[in-house]
């Protein structure tokens, strides 16, 4: 079951609506399978072939090369009990300059009891003047682990540009049992530009990264995390905190590419101390 989310805006003509959902359980020999799977234009899902001794994989495929304004995306990654899958955009998303309306991208998380479910970000990279609502909403039940992220560039920096207006909102919100353990709300509208270089702003970072990890012993976690965002370069802000028991990790950096590098190593090392899984990415996170 995927959360409902409602959508604040109503569609336009000639703009995309796309959806794409995964759901995986476990079979009589406890093999974890795809139960469930549903797309529609432009989203598609692909199954790389998981290396020896990883787990299932579903690469979220946006067919159009990005979003412009008014287009729609809903995601949905659900494991089911002791289900173990890693969810992953094949790609950087694009966000295209808008002559007023807005792009949403509405993302829909669940991991039962015994489950691990990863949601995997890549980039998504906001043009000058683009428009986005994002809203992450994951449901775990109590002996379920959640590890989820997203990484933000505003502008596109290889061709000069800088994001000097548009629209950024990215709303969290993460239930245990039905009830709400965190809410999060991250808005950049008007003078963007001057919001980034503010030092009461970000400072000049132009690439943003937000990693949870949602289990009965994130607590457990806390140092793991700190021991590895010590490897972070000097240019990467990084930091680590729990709030009613998630584990949540920021990541701030000028160079986008630099903050790619210091999240990769984070989740690798990560997943590898909380889950006994590889300390590797998959191959089409580094393409």
């Amino acid at each position: 079951m995927s959360a409902a989310i409602s959508l604040s805006e109503p569609r336009l003509a000639n703009t995309a609506h796309g959806a794409g959902r995964v759901i995986y359980g476990v079979d009589a020999n406890g093999v974890t399978r795809l139960r469930d799977l549903y797309q529609s234009d432009p989203v598609r899902v692909l199954f790389p072939t998981p290396p020896r001794g990883e787990i299932p994989a579903a690469a979220f495929v946006t067919t159009s090369g990005g979003l412009v304004g008014g287009d729609v995306l809903e995601l949905t990654a659900q494991a089911d009990e002791d289900a173990a899958v890693l969810c992953y955009p094949q790609a950087a998303e694009k966000i295209y300059r808008s002559t007023g309306a807005t792009c949403q991208i509405m993302v829909s998380l669940r991991a039962a009891s015994g489950a691990w479910l990863e949601w995997l970000p890549q980039e998504t990279i906001m043009f000058d003047g683009a428009r986005l609502i994002r809203r992450t909403v994951a449901e775990i039940t109590p002996g379920g682990r959640l590890l989820a992220g997203e990484m933000t560039v505003l502008g596109r920096a290889a061709m000069g540009e800088t994001l000097c207006h548009g629209l950024l909102r990215d709303d969290w919100s993460v239930r245990r049992d039905g009830r709400l353990l965190w809410a999060d709300s991250f808005c950049l509208d008007g003078d963007i530009a001057d919001i980034v270089a503010h030092p009461a702003g970000l400072a000049g970072a132009s690439a943003l990264a937000t990693a949870v990890y949602v289990a009965d012993d994130a607590g457990e976690f806390l140092a793991t995390a700190r021991d590895l965002l010590d490897t972070a370069p000097a240019s990467v802000r990084v930091g680590a905190t729990l709030v009613n028991d998630i584990l949540v990790v920021r990541f701030m950096a000028a160079d986008s590419q630099s903050l790619r590098h210091a999240f990769g190593e984070f989740w690798a090392g990560f997943r590898q101390a909380a889950a006994g899984l590889p300390a590797a990415l998959p191959r089409l996170w580094h393409i």
